[in-house]
């Protein structure tokens, strides 16, 4: 079938926009992570420092979710297992082993993806709902668990005491503003790694499974194995900011292994944008803050607000805050080329011969009455 003027000029003016696209998008990306990193950076010269390691934790915790629910299509309510089952790690090995945090938290992530890989397997055969009930059962076991534990856990008392060793440097292990800066780098490894993930081949399958289960499997992909793999990998993030909560807290209570902090996560991840990784930032950021800035003015329902401000966004921006303003920049910046490559056609075309009057059938929205001739 032969290609019609149009339809050439058309193509050579893509081909000749499609560097430049790509270009600008490789220099928007890099720009987006040097802001985020700068932001990091600079955060706890703004705000309180241990709100600021709460709120790369807590970002951590809805990325890690994020690769679960945007990616994956799977909404668990079991999260909390992880993210505290690792706290508890870390703290033990933290107080009995006196290890190096970084030590003690990677022990923690590793105690996390083991815990995750039994509930994978046994979750993932369930969907939708009934997968969320199952992660949720499977997490209220490790609550009853860790309460009646006490001899290890504390129970209700909790593990206190956890102590910040860091290779014997004072600065760190007592002051809480080192600390971020000492504890940022496992953070900003964990953000590398969901984004290599998603980015991936494997992110590409995981992406086709959300979207289309039976035309995944007819690919040939199993679709059982790539999921309990996305599973531990997320699990596996939780807890490395669990763990890393734990140690900066030095606390480790029954709230981290409790089903609201599984709610929490959930609110989080939606509240700054599904499937887009920089929105668990955005919401973490968003709800800690207001929490802290609550609790520090006596008021008690702190619930209440940002369950208002969750169902807010939910109704005005469905795609979450940071999903609806990419939304909306990804929209302008379309017609904005479609405008280039519509002018780089005409160029073309004005070089040479003119293109040929598309029929009517070819235009959409007209009919052959409506063609000017």
């Amino acid at each position: 079938m032969s290609s019609t003027p149009q339809t050439l000029l058309e193509e050579r003016a893509a081909s000749r926009t499609a560097p430049a696209r790509l270009a600008r998008r490789s220099l928007r990306t890099w720009g987006l992570l040097a802001v985020g990193l700068v932001a990091a950076l600079a955060l706890p010269w703004v705000i309180y420092p241990p709100v600021a390691m709460d709120i790369a934790c807590w970002a951590l915790f809805a990325v890690a979710l994020d690769i679960l629910l945007g990616y994956t299509g799977l909404l668990s309510f079991g999260h909390a297992a992880y993210w505290g089952g690792s706290a508890y790690v870390t703290g033990l090995v933290a107080v009995h082993l006196g290890v190096p945090f970084p030590l003690a938290v990677l022990a923690g992530a590793v105690a996390a993806m083991l815990i995750a890989l039994p509930v994978g397997y046994l979750s993932v055969r369930r969907a939708g709902i009934y997968f969320a009930m199952v992660t949720l059962a499977f997490a209220q076991m490790i609550f009853f668990l860790a309460n009646q534990w006490r001899d290890v856990t504390g129970g209700e008392n909790g593990l206190q005491s956890v102590p910040k060793t860091f290779f014997g440097i004072t600065a760190v292990e007592t002051d809480s503003f080192y600390f971020y800066y000492a504890a940022l780098p496992i953070i900003v490894l964990g953000m590398w790694m969901a984004w290599r993930i998603v980015h991936s081949p494997f992110g590409r399958v995981l992406v086709s499974i959300r979207d289309n289960v039976p035309r995944a499997r007819a690919l040939g992909y199993d679709v059982e194995k790539y999921k309990i793999a996305a599973f531990v990998l997320s699990a596996g993030l939780a807890g490395l900011a669990g763990g890393l909560f734990a140690i900066s807290h030095g606390f480790v209570s029954l709230q981290e292994v409790n089903w609201t902090t599984s709610g929490k996560v959930v609110l989080i991840t939606v509240l700054g944008g599904i499937g887009t990784l920089w929105g668990g930032i955005v919401g973490a950021a968003i709800i800690v803050i207001l929490e802290d800035q609550l609790a520090s003015s006596g008021f008690e329902g702190i619930g209440i607000i940002t369950g208002s401000v969750f169902v807010i966004v939910v109704l005005l921006f469905r795609r979450g805050v940071w999903g609806t303003a990419l939304h909306a920049f990804r929209g302008r910046r379309g017609r904005r080329g479609r405008r280039a490559e519509e002018g780089a056609a005409g160029a073309s075309g004005a070089g040479g011969d003119a293109p040929e009057p598309r029929a009517a059938a070819d235009r959409p929205g007209l009919s052959d009455a409506e063609v000017v001739p």
